[in-house]
């Protein structure tokens, strides 16, 4: 980006404390005041090109090697697609407890991996404190406790993905049509043995973020924070789900856009569309349009979204969330750690409840159908809704894949949160600090962006190659306008 004739520039790169690497550009006039601020995605992953050509049936180990943070979601969300190809409309009680039963363990982990290692320093220490202090190292010397609760919180929820996939990282314990493994006795136990001590830390980290929120509340209302419509999957009956169920959009003041939409049916409702300095893209409401339509996702979203959550502890924590804006969405920006940790919550209590179901040790793993062209699978990841689109030939090839992924669907909040930021903290003064740079840091964080997932398509981005010889000169440069 060049910045126009006079005008100061602020570059902030890496963005620290995501996944994934980004930046963040901030164009001041001769007065110090903000005239632009964006967050710039500068990895790219060609992923929905390079895997035509592949067969469907590896989709679910190929595309999870988007990330190394939240593999599982897209391990799950591609064999929810590819059940749509072989005709499997329904899995067995089996395969469909084992696959929830991965995906509560992937919330668990993620979840408490973010929330304690990557956001709590901000919290902890203030965003403006010294670097040296405010990273997980500070957690550990200062909040030793807290550290180790956050280690051993991701530790079980890692073990559970490794007994239902297979391996912690890149699992391959969903196949199409079902799993290929469901748990042992002895794995059953195992498991079930951490998960009073799970809930009890689930409860303390709620109370962590709902006491930083409420405490800091006036702040937080004006922090990055805005009105915006929200978007998540619920089930039939409104509840929240995280690995199925049909699209629900809400607006601004809660009045549904769209309900219940199947996953097959969401280019009917969802568009993306391509801007110049980003390779992400900026997805939208087809009925509302891009200039309004944009929407969030995420544990803010789901929360605001869903009509209650099932299980009993963590619907008394969404309650009392709720209240806070007196049943209306709540649209504040660092709400996103609350509405995180009360789904941690909700994990546990779930999990709990599949390790105590006789289904999860039997042998009935699989199912087969009629095939299909075209499967597309819909979960909640971590950082919000998840879409994998395929269609396929009669050879069994992938002809066109579709990701949107979470981060992407964020893009657009994430340019306004730190727009908000930087106008309120940086604009009109004398000298920029550490810590005002690091606020706009922490607003990117409450999203706990995957940069990495995000930039699987290429946009209207320029894209350069440059060949360099061993003593640094330019032999060859290529361009793609």
């Amino acid at each position: 980006m060049v910045a126009e004739s006079g005008s100061k520039r602020i570059v902030i790169e890496p963005v620290t404390r995501v996944e994934g690497h980004g930046k963040v550009t901030i164009l001041l006039d001769d007065d110090n005041r903000v005239t632009q601020a964006r967050l710039h995605i500068v990895e790219f992953r060609g992923f929905e090109r390079f895997i035509r050509g592949r067969p469907f049936w590896e989709m679910p180990v190929v595309v999870q090697r988007l990330c190394g943070i939240c593999p599982v979601s897209h391990h799950l969300c591609a064999a929810k697609a590819v059940d749509k190809i072989i005709g499997v409309d329904r899995l067995s009680p089996t395969a469909e407890k084992i696959r929830r039963l991965m995906h509560y363990g992937q919330m668990f982990q993620s979840h408490s991996l973010h929330f304690f290692h990557l956001a709590s320093p901000d919290l902890l220490f203030g965003f403006g404190a010294d670097p040296a202090l405010r990273n997980v190292v500070g957690i550990i010397r200062d909040h030793r406790e807290l550290a180790v609760q956050a280690v051993m919180m991701r530790k079980y929820g890692q073990e559970i993905i490794q007994a239902t996939a297979g391996k912690k990282i890149h699992g391959t314990g969903a196949i199409p049509g079902g799993v290929n493994k469901s748990l042992s006795p002895a794995e059953r136990d195992r498991l079930r043995e951490p998960v009073d001590q799970m809930r009890a830390w689930a409860h303390a980290a709620v109370d962590i973020a709902r006491r930083y929120t409420l405490e800091n509340l006036e702040l937080l209302k004006g922090f990055g924070s805005f009105e915006s419509n929200h978007l998540s999957i619920v089930r039939d009956d409104g509840a929240l789900d995280l690995y199925d169920g049909g699209l629900r959009a809400i607006d601004p003041d809660g009045a549904t856009i769209f309900d219940h939409v199947p996953a097959g049916a969401y280019l009917d409702h969802i568009a993306e569309e391509v801007r110049d300095w980003s390779y992400m893209k900026f997805p939208f409401i087809r009925s509302i349009g891009p200039e309004r339509g944009w929407y969030r996702v995420g544990p803010l979203s789901r929360i605001n979204a869903c009509s209650f959550i099932d299980t009993q502890e963590a619907e008394a924590a969404r309650k009392e969330f709720m209240a806070v804006t007196n049943g209306r969405p709540n649209h504040i920006t660092m709400a996103y750690h609350w509405a995180r940790m009360i789904e941690v919550l909700h994990a546990i209590e779930r999990i709990d409840e599949l390790l105590h179901d006789p289904d999860i040790t039997g042998d009935d793993l699989t199912r087969t159908g009629e095939r299909r062209p075209e499967g597309v699978g819909i979960l909640e990841a971590p950082r919000g809704t998840l879409f994998h689109h395929y269609r396929v030939g009669d050879d069994g090839l992938v002809t066109m894949c579709n990701l949107i992924v979470s981060t992407t669907s964020n893009n657009e909040p994430m340019n306004r949160a730190i727009t908000g930021v930087a106008e309120q903290y940086i604009s009109g003064q004398p000298e920029v600090t550490e810590g005002m740079l690091n606020s706009i840091e922490v607003a990117i964080r409450a999203y706990d962006p995957c940069l990495s997932c995000a930039t699987h398509a290429l946009g209207r981005m320029p894209l350069v190659v440059e060949v360099l010889g061993p003593d640094g000169s330019l032999l060859a440069e290529g361009r793609k306008a």
